[in-house]
């Protein structure tokens, strides 16, 4: 029997990167893929490539920044499949500038898309996940953990999304919801784009991962999401799961 075989998932930002080899590998696995983006082309497309492998998923157009309006997609999710197992909030925008010409809107952008969704969509998500005792995955990232240069309103976005994760991890252990994080370093059109235009700055970042590598989206990210979906990490919750080849080293 598949791992997800008869799930029903959640993933935002599921249309493209790491949202899209998530759900490539949930599929694979037999889940029930809602994909929630702001690219109605893209999540399009995406939909027909998963539907290969399981013909019952969904994209729904959405666009983050209308926190009312989540938990509305969360329940027609619940009235489409009759239940929700597994969220996945993948989704957030940002723009990397200086500390010192980081600006309000930039904070504005980076919570808005990333930490305010997670957050909503954790409070929408409860009641159906209490009744399946499902699974929650944020996303972490290493500019919040080492605090890396130039991605302040990012960095402290992706920091607030731990805090709330271990809090959530245990506010809703008791009702068998484990919530746990996964910080990764992949292969993402968006990291594909920064490395060709800093070149040097991403050769100087692949010489520190100790696999000399970047993650493949599927097979690295979407593998390790799959096992934080299943039953086999029903005794993990509150966790940050570094994927990232090595780098960071958490104690």
């Amino acid at each position: 029997m598949k791992k997800l075989e008869g799930k029903v998932a959640i993933i935002t930002g599921g249309a493209g990167g790491i949202g899209k080899g998530m759900a490539t590998a949930f599929v694979k696995e037999g889940a029930k893929v809602v994909i929630i983006d702001l690219n109605e082309e893209t999540g399009n497309q995406t939909i027909k490539e998963l539907q290969e492998y399981q013909s019952d998923c969904l994209f729904i157009q959405a666009n983050l920044t209308e926190h009312d309006k989540l938990a509305g997609i969360v329940d027609r999710v619940v009235k489409h499949y009759g239940k929700l197992d597994i969220l996945v909030n993948n989704a957030h925008a940002s723009r990397n500038v200086p500390f010192l010409e980081t600006t309000q809107k930039d904070f504005d952008l980076s919570f808005n898309t990333g930490f305010y969704p997670t957050f909503y969509f954790m409070q929408a998500a409860f009641p159906y996940l209490k009744e399946t005792k499902g699974k929650i995955i944020n996303f972490a990232s290493g500019a919040g953990i080492n605090g890396d240069a130039n991605q302040v309103s990012y960095a402290a976005a992706k920091e607030a999304i731990r805090a709330t994760t271990r809090v959530a991890a245990n506010e809703f252990g008791p009702f068998g919801i484990n919530v746990n994080l996964i910080a990764p370093i992949a292969k993402s059109p968006g990291m594909l784009q920064w490395a060709e235009e800093h070149p040097e700055y991403y050769q100087s970042m692949l010489s520190k991962i100790p696999l000399r590598r970047l993650g493949e989206v599927e097979e690295d990210i979407g593998r390790v999401a799959v096992f934080l979906a299943s039953e086999d990490s029903d005794y993990i919750t509150g966790q940050t799961i570094m994927v990232d080849g090595g780098s960071i080293k958490l104690r």
